[in-house]
């Protein structure tokens, strides 16, 4: 990939992934002339090997897969490192304020200023492009797709965590009442306190009940997942709502792209929604334990959820990314769709922050400890440098406005005023 990803996206997986057991990067030239038709080959770089790199790269976004046919080889993957490519791949791909970002870190890290400068100005009115303008369409999906697997009913099992949540949990299990898919079993591992057994009586599916007294997420899930029978797991919220064909969904994305693993997308009321790239189908950026479909293959091969995370954040990124390293691809599917409630009272937020930047508490560890210790473990000290300069200072806005640009800008001009604050968290952390 462009080396300038990591001032960029120091967190994003395929930096990562694109030598891994399976390759993922596509080559232009051995594609299909309606794919290549959705991609534009860019003859203004320096070198073919860029642009090579920069259509493998549109084509990961826009949802062209990688097969044995068309797949770039491994010999031919190298990090594109020259000056000139990298600022022209930011100018075309990033909002102009990255662009100007990435020539301040340069600066400050004592980088040639004439040769920065030099192409800084070389690439400054190239065009940007909307990389999510003409995603691959996959019509057949519906329009002809007979899912063998769906007509084979393999059984499910759908894991759901739960505490202190039994009215929101009502509503997320009366969701699976109305499921047009029926071979399911449902684990829960209820954490609350006390636990209402009478609550698991008289629903229309099994259920099995783990009566959990350490309040811990990973715990639960992995505790789900030793007592579930099916060959499928599926990963639901107790805070979530889904439509009626939201398990048929998930399973025929398993089967149409031959893949362990479907990645729903996911709506939250409260700080988000979801972004132009949640449209369509592509390589997953994320795995969220939320709504996820998972082959028990996967977890036999990398094991359960890392412990480590336990009371904290990133637990589902890093299976994500440890199952994408093992060759297993997840892919996000557009139609298994959920509402995330983000309900203000039970689960992780009996544990202390909002998301992985956002404590309750002022001077609480910012960012959350376990997120850096997933990014250093993974991606090294570098990224996560380049991680705490781009999201400490956005971390000030309340959860629910984090999307708000106005705010975002603001939190650069209030920063100074609350810095030894800032500072003395991002040290505990």
């Amino acid at each position: 990939m462009f080396h300038f990803l990591l001032y960029i996206q120091p967190t994003w997986k395929y930096r990562l992934v694109n030598k891994a057991a399976v390759p993922i990067l596509v080559d232009y030239f051995r594609l299909e002339p309606w794919e290549q038709e959705l991609l534009e080959w860019d003859e203004s770089y320096p070198s073919i090997s860029a642009s090579r790199i920069d259509a493998a790269y549109q084509a990961l976004i826009r949802g062209i897969l990688s097969n044995s046919r068309n797949t770039i080889s491994r010999d031919d993957i190298d990090d594109i490192t020259d000056v000139e490519s990298n600022y022209r791949f930011v100018r075309k791909y990033f909002a102009f304020h990255w662009y100007v970002y990435v020539f301040i870190i340069r600066i400050i890290g004592m980088n040639p200023p004439l040769r920065e400068f030099k192409y800084f100005l070389k690439n400054f009115k190239v065009k940007r492009k909307n990389i999510f303008s003409q995603p691959k369409k996959i019509s057949e999906y519906f329009l002809s797709f007979k899912s063998s697997l769906l007509q084979e009913s393999p059984l499910i099992s759908i894991v759901i965590p739960t505490l202190n949540r039994y009215p929101y949990l009502r509503d997320a299990l009366s969701d699976l009442e109305k499921q047009s898919y029926k071979c399911f079993e449902v684990i829960i591992a209820d954490q609350s306190d006390p636990i209402q057994e009478q609550f698991y009586e008289d629903w229309k599916f099994p259920i099995k009940l783990i009566k959990q007294k350490e309040k811990a997420l990973w715990l639960a899930r992995n505790q789900c997942i030793r007592n579930a029978k099916g060959k499928y797991l599926l990963f639901y919220d107790d805070d979530s709502r889904v439509d009626s064909d939201w398990i048929e969904q998930h399973i025929r994305c398993l089967d149409y792209f031959k893949s362990s693993i479907s990645a729903g997308v996911t709506h939250t009321l409260v700080g988000h929604g979801l972004s132009p790239k949640e449209g369509y189908f592509h390589l997953s950026d994320t795995f969220d334990t939320g709504n996820a479909m998972v082959e028990r293959i996967v977890f036999e091969k990398i094991g359960l959820f890392d412990r480590q995370f336990e009371k904290q954040r990133m637990g589902d990124g890093e299976f994500g990314l440890r199952a994408q390293l093992a060759g297993f691809n997840a892919i996000s599917n557009p139609y298994a769709k959920r509402i995330h409630l983000k309900v203000e009272t039970g689960g992780l937020r009996e544990m202390g922050s909002w998301d992985a930047l956002r404590p309750k508490n002022l001077l609480a560890p910012r960012p959350v400890p376990s997120v850096l210790y997933f990014i250093r473990k993974y991606f090294g000290n570098a990224a996560a440098r380049y991680y705490l300069i781009q999201n400490i200072p956005r971390s000030i806005i309340p959860y629910e406005f984090k999307k708000s640009k106005g705010l975002k800008w603001l939190s650069w001009v209030l920063g100074p005023f609350i810095l030894p604050f800032i500072i003395i968290s991002v040290l505990r952390s």
